[in-house]
This record gives structure tokens, sequence and C-alpha cells, in this order.
């Protein structure tokens, strides 16, 4: 069995990422109620149990892969900005990207237009670099979500593919280590 390894804090300039814990059921609910988070996101809301089956699936990341999702706080004032990480969801996918750590975010709109999305994603991917064994990491991307997309590509993202996931188009993108 896997050792037991909880998410580490990391921090940047204005914020600070830490592991998931049975508090923020709250802030990560609303989160995944918001149509506008959720649109580009498998286009509908997840309901407050379908939240905390996430949550559980972040902690079984870090036990099972030693990588994982973390909350996102603003340091300054101790808000709940969203959610980044890596996961391996074992997806579906056409072309696979089995044993590539894929990274994923997810603001809270309220948070959105002031860089946290690029500083948080440019602070796990320095976590990764230094301890992912994976030299790639991938994400998938939604071909309308352009904000995402134009910050994937700015942290270093390319080799765009067009993907199917679930039936649907998706865009999958490539970064390697460094």
């Amino acid at each position: 069995m896997a050792e037991f390894v909880e998410a580490p804090t990391i921090t940047s300039e204005r914020l600070r990422l830490r592991g998931h814990t049975e508090n923020d059921l709250d802030c990560c609910a609303a989160l995944w109620a918001d149509a506008q988070v959720v649109r580009f996101i498998g286009g509908r809301a997840f309901s407050r149990d379908e939240t905390w089956a996430r949550m559980l699936r972040y902690a079984g990341h870090w036990r099972w892969k030693q990588y994982g999702f973390w909350i996102i706080e603003e340091k300054a004032t101790g808000d709940f900005v969203g959610e980044i990480g890596f996961a391996d969801h074992k997806r579906d996918v056409v072309p696979s990207i089995a044993g590539k750590p894929e990274s994923g975010w997810a603001l809270t709109p309220t948070m959105w237009g002031r860089g946290f999305a690029s500083e948080a994603l440019r602070t796990v991917l320095a976590w990764g670099d230094a301890n992912l064994g994976e030299s790639e990491t991938v994400c998938l991307i939604d071909p309308e979500n352009l904000p995402s997309l134009g910050m994937a590509e700015k942290q270093g993202y390319g080799g765009l593919v067009r993907a199917k996931y679930k039936g649907k188009e998706t865009l999958l993108l490539t970064r390697t280590r460094g």
C-alpha cells in the first residue's frame, strides 16, 4: 500500500496553496455549483455530494499518486480563490494521456481577472518540476475556453492536439518539465 502523503503547503507572492480539509466543503460546493465555472468543465453544476466525492478523490490522489489538488487562498485575506493541481483521472481520451499527470484549475468568478490563475499555475508547475517523476504533464481544455487556453500556453503548454473525450472534442496540450 502506498504511503500516506498529505498535500504540501506551497506559496507564491500572493497565494497560499494547501490541501483540502472537510471544512472546505462549503466553498468548494459553491465553486462547483457556479454555472460560470462549469461552463467549460462538463457544462453542468455539481451537487454538494458530488463535490464531496471530488474532495475525497483529491485526498486519494495524494495517497496513491503523491500528487493531487490544492485549495488556492489569497494570502492577504485568507479568501478562497479556487482549486488547482494534478490528477490521474484515468480518462478514456483519444489520443491517450495514460501515465501523464493532468493539470487542472478552477477559480471562483469573483477572483477572475486578477492574475491568480497564472500565478497559481506557475507555482504548481514549479512544484511539479521538482517533485513529479514524469517529465511531461498534460491538460485538456474546451476549445471555447480561450482564457484557460491562453494561460496554459503562457505557462509552457503546447503541441495542441484535437482529442475526443466522452464523444466531445477537447484540446490536449502537453508541457515538458523545465
